[in-house]
């Protein structure tokens, strides 16, 4: 009984892949949302930030280097060269006392200022200003040479022109590193500085002038090499001062405007044009000096100090500038910074406020759609037990939005409710199928009834083997037949007509169910006991174990058996169907047994295609009479299948109802078949036996194998109670009861083995005397009873004791 019942028709379910390319989750899309412009946003505002913090550093970098890192030694450093060249042109010209005092004194202020310089050769700072690591280390390397110089100067080795050619080296090697700091990053400093290192160069060149002077006033001429560079500092510094120094004084700079006005200064200016003008003309190579030295130097140092007064007051408003300057850039950064950190919180907020807002809104959507799609079942489960849906009541209306999202929840409002719709209207359309398919089984019933009744009348009136062989075939194909037709009505979702009043022995239920299978003969029966079946499950019984049977008959090879076992188990009652067919595999059984437990309401016309709804039949009538099929693999490598009555469903003997006895006129020939099957009182046709040969194998525990007639009076298909003890049984088969004692033979030989039993050869009719006599007689036994049925017009059926000799 295998293969039938391999497979459910059912195919899983596969996922639908997406043409095109791999479509992104909705949340990655919104994180790519959120997250793209705060990504694209923030390298801008970061290279900003950086821009302005570099500045900001480069700029307070550069004004320390300025003010005082670098700026502060190299500006002392200037100034004590300068007097230390003027106070050493002084000695090489009048070597005194006092004069060397005042040298040795100013040397070691100017050692001061160089101790204080050399660090600097080895500072490496950042944001420093292009040119001034190599200004330093030229000023660092003149530096070098100064112990030697002095050597040279205290010994008399070295000339005065070589002495002063020194010291302006060095000057200028420093006068390049305060030019360097004067290139800062920011104009206006860098504008401001280059006047301050202008004024730089204005001392120096008084402090030219005042050493080459300082020769000479003693000798009271100068060479015209010296008059030269007198005359070249002269005009030098008339040009720094008038052209770039004086217009660019501002603010409190102003005051020094009139510098040139001064007493001192014109003083200076007085004698240097005598100088000039002692000079030009002569041709000699000396030009003379009057006696105007003390007046000189009192003006020079006058001039001098207020040229430094100037470059001080000139630094501090430099560094103001570049101090005041640097600081708004650290405002704007500071407040760049923010706004842009609050920009890029507000960009991220916002980002992320909006998508979730819109996350939510498509998740809303989703949830709707996922209780449609777990509602929808159920209005169809609904559907299918027969109960009205109100469409307007199940669909669950979105409240639209004007936007897309709007729309799309308009549209699956309208998906819903034409879901809905469409499912209320298919379960229409399949209840009138049902319906449908009900009338046509119905019809076609009632004249399978009629061809049954008309098949008992030809029965009980001919005689003849022959034709009785015919009309028994006959009888058992209307018979199944029947049962096809009962398949219809219960898969439309009727239920059988067939109904007993009475409860029917189990037995007699089993060879009804087998009186109903084609290959009857390999089935063999054995009942444990006398239980009895409630009449409720008697018709829905017999058709279950009649599809059963046929399964595990259509199912296995020819001339094997067929067991049916019967035994009463501690929840009722365990009738077991074992054939020696091929099997099913573990899916198989595990998918039939799942049929068996959850029986296809409306999907089974899925299954138009599968030949095989015996299965869909059984879990049917299974379910509603509350049976439990399982099937399992047999130990003979077929299908074992298993039913378990409930306790409910089985019922005590009843009581014998009593009947007139009705004499024997004739004797009745041991071994004939029995005679035709009157129907259940409701007017149905019921189960039909089967009777080519109507001796039936049938077991009970614990006596020998013994053939027993079809199904007669008690029988499932009779709808009353066995016979009452006074009526005499009908006649059995006794073997070799009628042989002579020669041809009997010993008990041993005479038992026949299971394989003769179910394989029942085909025998010539038997004589027409005795198949009547055997009517005759059991027509006769059941005059009693209610074995005759009247016509619709009231009058017996052929072959009544009315219509009969």
């Amino acid at each position: 009984m295998g293969e039938e019942n391999g497979s459910t028709g059912a195919t899983s379910g596969r996922s639908r892949r997406l043409g095109g390319s791999r479509r992104l989750p909705l949340r990655t899309v919104l994180i790519i949302i959120v997250f793209v412009p705060s990504i694209t946003f923030a390298p801008l505002l970061a290279s900003g930030m950086y821009q302005l913090s570099s500045q900001w550093r480069a700029e307070e970098a550069q004004l320390d280097l300025a003010t005082t890192t670098v700026g502060g030694p190299a500006a002392n450093l200037f100034f004590s060269l300068d007097r230390e060249r003027r106070l050493t042109a002084e000695v090489q010209a009048t070597p005194h006392s006092t004069t060397r005092d005042k040298l040795a004194k100013q040397r070691a202020e100017t050692d001061q200022a160089v101790n204080a310089f050399r660090p600097l050769a080895a500072l490496k700072p950042d944001y420093a200003q292009e040119g001034l690591t190599d200004a330093i280390a030229r000023t660092e390397r003149g530096l070098g040479l100064l112990d030697q110089q002095r050597q040279a100067v205290d010994a008399g080795w070295s000339s005065e022109q070589k002495a002063f050619d020194y010291y302006s080296g060095v000057l200028e090697s420093d006068l390049s590193v305060l030019s360097a700091l004067s290139q800062t990053d920011h104009a206006e400093v860098t504008s401001k500085a280059q006047t301050l290192v202008d004024l730089f160069w204005v001392v120096d060149m008084i402090g030219r002038q005042d050493a080459v002077l300082a020769r000479g006033w003693e000798k009271g001429h100068l060479t015209r090499e010296e008059y030269g560079l007198v005359a070249d500092a002269i005009g030098t510094r008339k040009h720094l001062l008038r052209s770039r120094v004086i217009p660019s004084l501002t603010g409190n700079e102003t005051k020094y405007a009139t510098l040139t006005t001064s007493k001192a200064w014109e003083t200076m200016t007085a004698l240097e044009g005598r100088l000039v003008t002692s000079g030009t003309g002569v041709e000699s190579d000396q030009v003379a000096l009057r006696e105007v030295g003390p007046a000189w130097r009192t003006s020079v140092d006058t001039v001098t100090k207020q040229l430094v007064e100037l470059l001080s007051l000139r630094l501090e408003n430099v560094a103001r500038v570049g101090y005041t300057h640097a600081y708004q850039i650290f405002v704007i950064f500071i407040s760049i910074t923010s706004i842009g950190l609050l920009a890029l919180g507000l960009v991220i907020f916002t980002s992320w406020r909006l998508t979730s807002i819109l996350r939510r809104r498509i998740l809303h959507l989703r949830q709707n759609a996922h209780e449609l799609q777990e509602r929808l079942p159920d209005v169809v489960s609904r559907l299918e037990r027969g109960e009205d849906v109100d469409v307007d009541a199940e669909v669950r209306v979105i409240e639209p939005t004007p936007d897309e999202l709007g729309e799309l929840g308009q549209a699956l409002n309208l998906a819903s409710r034409s879901a809905v719709l469409t499912a209320v209207r298919q379960a229409e359309q399949h209840r009138g199928f049902q319906r449908m398919l009900q009338r046509i089984a119905r019809r076609t019933q009632i004249l399978i009834g009629l061809q049954l009744k008309k098949l008992d009348e030809l029965e009980r009136r001919h005689e003849d083997p022959e034709v009785l062989e015919g009309l028994f075939d006959l009888d058992h194909l209307t018979a199944r037949l029947r049962r096809y037709e009962e398949n219809l009505v219960i898969l439309g979702g009727g239920q059988p007509q067939r109904r007993w009043r009475k409860p029917v022995r189990l037995l007699d239920v089993l060879r009804a169910a087998q009186g109903e299978v084609q290959d009857y003969r390999r089935i063999a029966i054995e009942v444990e006991g006398e239980p009895w079946v409630a009449e409720r499950a008697v018709g829905p019984l017999v058709h279950v174990l009649a599809e059963l049977m046929e399964n595990a008959t259509a199912f296995s090879k020819p001339l094997t058996p067929v067991e049916v076992r019967a035994a009463p188990v501690s929840r009722g009652i365990a009738v077991e169907i074992e054939d020696r067919g091929l099997g099913m595999e573990p899916e198989q059984y595990a998918a039939a047994n799942a049929l068996m437990h959850s029986p296809p309401q409306l999907d089974v016309m899925t299954h138009a295609d599968d030949v095989r709804f015996g299965l869909y039949v059984v879990a049917r009538l299974s379910a509603g009479l509350g049976l439990q099929v399982e099937l399992r693999p047999s130990a003979f490598g077929g299908t074992r299948v298993i039913v378990l009555l409930p306790e409910p469903l089985v019922v005590e003997r009843p009581r014998a109802v009593p009947a007139p006895p009705a004499e024997l006129s004739e004797e009745v020939p041991q071994g004939g078949p029995s005679g035709p099957q009157p129907r259940p009182q409701e007017g149905t046709a019921g189960p039909r036996p089967p009777y080519e040969d109507a001796q039936l194998p049938t077991r009970s525990r614990g006596r020998a194998m013994a053939y027993v007639t079809a199904p007669a009076a008690g029988s499932p298909d009779r709808d009353e109670a066995p016979p009452s003890p006074d009526l005499q049984p009908l006649p059995q088969r006794v073997r070799q009861a009628n042989l002579v004692t020669e041809l009997r033979v010993p008990a041993d030989r005479d038992e026949q083995t299971d394989q003769d039993i179910w394989a029942v050869r085909d025998r010539p009719a038997r004589s027409s005397a005795t198949i009547g006599a055997f009517q005759r007689q059991s027509r006769r036994r059941r005059t009693g009873d209610d074995a005759f049925e009247s016509r619709p017009d009231g009058s017996p059926e052929p072959g009544s004791p009315t219509t009969e000799d």
